[in-house]
């Protein structure tokens, strides 16, 4: 394994103050497994891009297990404009026809996955390229939805049922860096496309992670004043919901934090995935960089 290079982590360091401030950090997570999400922003800028996969060899070299679940929207979307096939969403959702299915899955566990797994091999570190597919790490159904009492017929987006989690450990024993493309496989081996958060929260009750981390191109949860909400529990995240507080997009977000908390994961975190080192940022100061949601 390549080592720690700490001239490439000298700004994270700064931010941090002091190695001293840093390393109770690195001793508390020795041995703990983080989910991350990967999307947004943090993707498709190339050199946000390489700074994920410096800190994500980083926090492998510290003693922490990451497992990246990334997403691919905006570049699905760019495929399927290419290849002239129309695309609709509902309620953030993709209607996902057979055609589509295919761009998905060729743009998701092909393309962005290998561009992830080379970024990160190529700061120093192991990573494996999956779908869901392999080792049935994440077999999915159809999932049901309605709309205004109406069912909705979205074709091949699918709901994870179980995760492989023994795959993953296995691939964690061989000091593997997992990187998951969210394609869900039925029992009839058809392919489903998984959103890419709901995803990584099922990965991460699977594994029991110590953290689901959310990066996304938000600050955090907020206020309605517009202030940062650094620490939520289970019942203010559904109290901010009901009184408007927290809505649209973060809901769906918000609401996979809650059942990784739910089931078994010690804490879920929004993060800015704008922001260069946030992952380490959070994972290695006392106050961290987003919204932090905690069980009871």
């Amino acid at each position: 394994m390549a080592q720690t290079n700490f001239g490439e982590t000298k700004h994270w360091l700064r931010t941090a103050r002091t190695l001293t401030e840093a390393l109770p950090y690195m001793r508390r997570h020795a041995g703990k497994t983080f989910v991350i999400k990967y999307g947004g922003h943090a993707m498709v800028d190339a050199e946000l891009a390489d700074v994920f996969a410096r800190d994500i060899v980083l926090l492998k070299q510290v003693g922490i297990n990451p497992i990246v679940v990334h997403g691919g929207g905006p570049q699905i979307g760019q495929m399927l404009e290419r290849l002239q096939i129309k695309s609709a969403f509902i309620d953030g959702l993709r209607v996902t026809d057979a055609a589509t299915v295919e761009v998905v899955e060729m743009v998701l566990a092909g393309t962005i996955n290998k561009q992830i797994v080379s970024a990160i091999n190529a700061a120093g570190g192991s990573a494996v390229g999956l779908s869901g597919k392999d080792a049935n790490l994440i077999r999915a159904s159809r999932l049901q939805t309605s709309k205004s009492g109406q069912a909705i017929d979205l074709g091949f987006v699918g709901a994870p049922q179980q995760i492989n989690a023994e795959a993953l450990k296995a691939l964690e024993m061989a000091g593997m860096i997992p990187v998951i493309a969210p394609i869900g496989v039925g029992d009839a081996g058809e392919t489903y496309n998984v959103n890419a958060d709901t995803a990584a929260g099922a990965v991460a009750a699977a594994v029991k992670a110590t953290r689901l981390l959310m990066l996304t191109d938000v600050a955090g949860v907020l206020d309605k004043s517009g202030t940062l909400l650094e620490t939520l529990s289970i019942d203010q995240v559904r109290a901010f919901m009901a009184d408007g507080t927290i809505y649209g997009g973060m809901i769906p977000k918000l609401e996979t934090c809650l059942d990784a908390v739910e089931n078994g994961v010690e804490a879920a975190v929004i993060l800015d995935g704008r922001v260069p080192h946030a992952l380490l940022l959070e994972t290695f100061t006392a106050h961290g960089v987003g919204t932090i949601i905690r069980g009871p």
